[in-house]
Formats: structure tokens, sequence, C-alpha cells
């Protein structure tokens, strides 16, 4: 499947909304739980407001990624940038439809790409202890295990993170 990352932008607040209440009990079963606050139109809209602000400042940049068709399948960002340190911190989801694709690789390869045009030379990324799919996908791009998390949270089970780290 063709896929595209394209920066988010405020006319992408309705349909991204759409694809976070699709997905939101799938996602809710890997990581925690954004509260049933996230899940209202309007607060989402000022949300997505300061996502919008924080990428103007160059201090984070968020993705949406899609298919041919212009359909959200997913997002992944670059958060917490520290230029005088060269690095930040990755995140991503792929709505549930399209998992096991190869969406999420595609999309990080994509990522890393334009992350190296903006002179960043390391990237970190977390995951939780029972998301085997996204370690796969770091492992498989290339980055490398570092720690096992203290930080926790409670999902019928205590689950921890991972972190990772990745030199461009």
């Amino acid at each position: 499947m063709n896929i595209t990352i394209e920066k988010l932008h405020e006319t992408d607040a309705e349909k991204l909304f759409e694809f976070e209440l699709e997905n939101r009990v799938f996602f809710e079963e890997l990581v925690p739980c954004r509260g049933d606050e996230y899940y209202v139109f309007e607060n989402f809209k000022k949300r997505h407001k300061a996502l919008l602000d924080e990428q103007a400042e160059g201090l984070s940049y968020f993705f949406l990624i899609k298919n041919n068709n212009g359909s959200i399948l997913g997002r992944i960002n670059i958060i917490d940038i520290d230029n005088s340190q060269k690095l930040g911190h990755v995140g991503y989801r792929v709505g549930k439809a399209y998992t096991r694709k190869g969406i999420a690789s595609k999309a990080l390869k994509m990522l890393i790409e334009t992350m190296n045009n903006q002179g960043l030379k390391q990237i970190l990324a977390k995951t939780t202890i029972n998301n085997i799919a996204s370690q796969k996908v770091l492992e498989k791009i290339g980055f490398k295990q570092i720690a096992i998390n203290d930080e926790e949270f409670e999902k019928g089970q205590i689950v921890k993170f991972i972190s990772y780290t990745y030199c461009i």
C-alpha cells in the first residue's frame, strides 16, 4: 500500500477526531487512555490548535499517515525536539483496520528521512512491553532498545514502557 505522511493542518481536525474515535478502544488496549475529555470535539479542537501552535514554533512536528485517497491511516509525530542536542521523541499510531500492512514501518522510514533533513541526529522512542507489534517496527527500522522504564500504568495488569534510540 502506498502511503504519504503529511504535516498536520487546521483543516484536519474533524477527520482526525473521527479517526481517534473509531480507534479509541483499540489504542487503549496498548497505551494509556487519553481520558474522556479528549473525545469531546470542542476539547479536541483546542488540543488540535495547541499542537499546531507547537508545530509552528518548531518544537514538534505532527504528521498524518494517509493513503492515496487521502484517508487517515494513522499518525506519526516527533515531539520535544531539543535542537541543541539534535534529538526528538517519536510516537505513532496506526488504525486497527490498517495494522499488519507495513504502514508504521513505511511511515517511520519517511519520518526519519524528513527529520534528517531537519538536522536531527537522534530519535528516541518508547512503547509498552505488551505492544509487540510496535517493538517489531522499531527494531526492524534499526532502533536499539536501551531500557525498560520504571514508569508504568495499569490496564488490567501493570504495564511498563521500553525505551529505544535511533541514530540518524
